[in-house]
């Protein structure tokens, strides 16, 4: 596996991000960005999963 395959590896800083989604109780869409989760003061985990829960 080559250094250059992967975005980020364990313990390096996200850069900030903003991305679009879906709330299903309200039916509506809306924005979340890394900053925003920050300054909540909590912990925050990311993970991702392709494909998982689209709108196929």
């Amino acid at each position: 596996m080559s250094a250059g395959c992967c975005g980020l590896r364990v313990g390096q800083n996200v850069p900030n991000f903003r991305l679009e989604t879906f709330e299903p109780s309200k039916s509506d869409f809306g924005e979340v960005t890394l900053e925003a989760l920050r300054a909540g003061g909590k912990w925050t985990v990311l993970f991702f999963y392709p494909a998982d829960f689209t709108f196929v």
